[in-house]
C-alpha cells in the first residue's frame, strides 16, 4: 500500500467542493491534540486522540510528526478514519506530533484550510494546529503582505504561523516568536505547534478556547488536547488546564512553562458545558455530564409541564433530559433512535435529501410515543430547523403533544471566537418571540433555561464568555469584522479594549520587547 504522507509540499486535493448546509447546532471549528513521547508511536497516539475529538470537527483532519530531523504531515478532507490509513501512520515515526480535526466554516474551504498548517522559519519546518478565531487577522495579514511575506490561503491560522516565523527570525528563539505573536493576536485561540524536536502549546489570555495538559501513565511523555476525553484514550492522566496566556514547551530538555502574554479577564466559552465537550470530559474540575444533568433539573424547575414522558434529542440532549425527568417525576424514555452511521459528506445534498432532512439521522419509536404527551429535551435551539423536523416526526408517529425544552438559554448573538454561528438573522431567538418560536417549530409549548439557571449549574469561580446569550464580548470585535452580522438595533458590548500591542506594527512590538528587557 502506498502512503500519502507529505512533506512541505501541497498534494493534489479535492479543493472547492461544497460543504453541507449548516444544521441546527453550533459547531466549534476544531479540536487539537499534541503529544511528546520519544520511543512511542506518536502518530497513532495522535490518531486515537483525534478520534476522541471527532465531535469537534468532521470536515478535515491532519497529523504532523517531528522525527528529530524534519516534520512530516498528512492531512485531507474527511473524517479521521477516512483520512488516515495504517500505511500513513506507519510511515510517520517520530518523537513528537500534533493533530487537528476541523469543522469547515464559510470562507475557508478546501485542502488549504485543513490543518496542521505547515510553515518554514529559515530551514526549520513548523506545523501549527489552531482552534479558535483571530478577530484581527485581516489587518495582521495585510501588514505581513505589505512586508513581502507570501500567503497560500486566507486563514487566520496561516497568519499566526507567519507571525511566529517573523518574530522567531528576529528573536532567534521559537518561544520568543510565539510570545511576541501572542501579544499581537486578538480573539480566542488554543494552539499546538511542533517542530522536528519539540512540542509547544499556548492559549489566548482570556482562556476562551479550551486546552488541557496530561501526562502519559508510564511517565514516557506529555499530552495536550482540547478535552480530557482525548487524554483518556491516549492513556494520559489529567494534570491541569493550560493557563490563559501560558506557553508550554516540551523537548529533550524537559518540560518548561512561561507566560507568553499577560492573562486577562477569564472568559471560558460556556458552550463547552452546554454542547461542545463530550459528556465524559471534565472541565474546570466538574463532570460535563453532571453539569448537563443539573441543567436539566433546573430546566424542569423553570419550565414545568404536564406530560407523560420525557425524551431526549440524542445524544447531546440526553443528560439534560435525564435530569429533567428526575426533577419533574415524569418517566424518562427513548423516543428517538439515532443512526450513528450518518457522517458528514462533501457532496452537496439534492433537494430530495434536503426534504428528508432529519430522517437521515433520527427515527421515532412509534410504539413508545404513540398517544403520549412528550417533553422533548435538546441541548440548545439555534436556527430552529431541526427542532421543527423532529416535532413533526414525533407527531406523525402518534404523539398527541410535543413540549420542546432547551437546556440552554436563547442564542441571540453571533460568536466571533471560533464557533460557526451564522449571521444574527439566522438565529431564531433573535428574530422571534417565545410564542412565535413555538408556532414556527410546531410545538405545543417551548421553554428555555434562563441564563441565571445556567450559571447556577456550571462550576463557580470561573469566568465565562456568555456573548452568544447576552452580547457582552470579552474581546473587542473590530467593526470591519462584524459588519452586517447584526440585526438592526443590536450593538455588541465590548467588555475589554484590545491590547495596546495588537495595535502596534510588528517592528514596534520588537522594540517594545527590547525596552522591557
Amino acid at each position: 500500500m502506498t502512503s500519502n504522507v507529505e512533506k512541505y509540499v501541497r498534494p493534489s486535493a479535492s479543493a472547492g467542493q461544497d460543504a453541507p448546509e449548516p444544521d441546527d447546532k453550533l459547531h466549534e471549528e476544531c479540536g487539537v491534540f499534541g503529544v511528546w513521547a520519544p520511543g512511542r508511536d506518536v502518530a497513532r497516539i495522535t490518531y486515537f486522540g483525534l478520534r476522541a475529538l471527532q465531535h469537534r470537527g468532521q470536515d478535515s483532519a491532519g497529523i504532523a510528526v517531528g522525527d528529530g530531523k524534519t516534520v512530516l504531515v498528512r492531512k485531507d478532507l474527511g473524517l479521521v478514519t477516512q483520512v488516515f490509513t495504517d500505511a500513513d501512520l506507519s510511515a510517520m515515526p517520530g518523537k513528537v506530533a500534533c493533530g487537528h480535526c476541523r469543522y469547515g466554516t464559510a470562507g475557508a474551504k478546501g485542502w488549504e484550510s485543513a490543518q496542521p498548517h505547515l510553515s518554514m522559519i529559515n530551514d526549520v519546518i513548523i506545523a501549527l494546529a489552531h482552534n479558535g478565531t483571530l478577530v484581527n487577522f485581516d489587518s495582521l495579514r495585510h501588514e505581513l503582505i505589505e512586508m513581502g511575506i507570501p500567503f497560500r490561503s486566507n486563514t487566520d491560522s496561516e497568519v499566526a504561523a507567519k507571525l511566529i516565523g517573523y518574530f522567531t527570525q528576529r528573536g532567534h528563539r521559537l518561544r520568543t516568536g510565539i510570545a511576541h505573536t501572542m501579544r499581537m493576536l486578538e480573539g480566542g485561540y488554543a494552539m499546538v505547534l511542533v517542530r522536528e524536536n519539540a512540542l509547544y502549546a499556548f492559549r489566548d489570555p482570556h482562556g476562551i478556547r479550551p486546552l488541557v495538559l496530561g501526562k502519559l501513565d508510564d511517565g514516557a511523555g506529555w499530552v495536550v488536547a482540547s478535552e480530557t476525553c482525548a487524554l483518556d484514550i491516549a492513556g494520559a492522566t489529567y494534570v491541569r488546564e493550560v493557563a490563559p496566556g501560558e506557553i508550554i514547551r516540551i523537548s529533550d530538555d524537559g518540560f518548561r512553562s512561561e507566560m507568553g502574554c499577560r492573562p486577562r479577564t477569564p472568559a471560558n466559552c460556556i458552550f463547552e458545558h452546554v454542547y461542545f465537550s463530550r459528556p465524559d470530559s471534565v472541565k474546570d474540575g466538574s463532570s460535563i455530564y453532571l453539569v448537563r444533568h443539573n441543567m436539566g433539573r433546573r430546566l424542569a424547575q423553570e419550565t414545568p409541564v404536564d406530560a407523560d414522558l420525557v425524551i431526549s434529542v440524542p445524544d447531546s440532549g440526553t443528560p439534560a433530559a435525564e435530569g429533567f425527568a428526575e426533577e419533574s417525576g415524569i418517566p424518562y424514555g427513548t423516543g428517538l433512535i439515532k443512526n450513528r452511521y450518518v457522517a458528514r459528506t462533501f457532496i452537496a445534498p439534492t433537494q430530495e435529501l434536503r426534504e428528508m432532512g432529519v430522517r437521515l439521522k433520527l427515527n421515532a419509536l412509534a410504539d413508545v410515543v404513540r398517544g403520549k404527551r412528550l417533553v422533548m429535551v435538546d441541548d440548545s435551539i439555534v436556527r430552529g430547523t431541526t427542532s421543527a423536523q423532529i416535532v413533526r416526526l414525533l407527531k406523525e408517529a402518534g404523539a398527541t403533544e410535543v413540549h420542546v425544552r432547551s437546556a440552554s438559554p436563547m442564542v441571540t448573538w453571533p460568536c466571533f471566537y471560533g464557533i460557526d454561528t451564522a449571521d444574527q438573522d439566522q438565529l431564531i431567538a433573535a428574530n422571534m418571540t417565545l410564542e412565535e418560536i413555538r408556532d414556527h417549530i410546531g410545538a405545543d409549548s417551548v421553554g428555555f433555561l434562563s441564563l441565571e439557571g445556567l450559571m447556577a449549574c456550571v462550576p463557580e469561580g470561573v469566568g465565562y464568555c456568555k456573548a452568544c446569550f447576552n452580547g457582552e464580548y470579552p474581546v473587542a470585535i473590530p467593526r470591519t469584522f462584524y459588519e452586517e452580522k447584526f440585526l438592526p438595533g443590536y450593538e455588541p458590548n465590548n467588555l475589554n479594549p484590545v491590547s495596546a500591542e495588537s495595535k502596534m506594527n510588528l517592528e514596534d512590538v520588537l522594540n517594545l520587547e527590547e525596552k522591557e528587557n
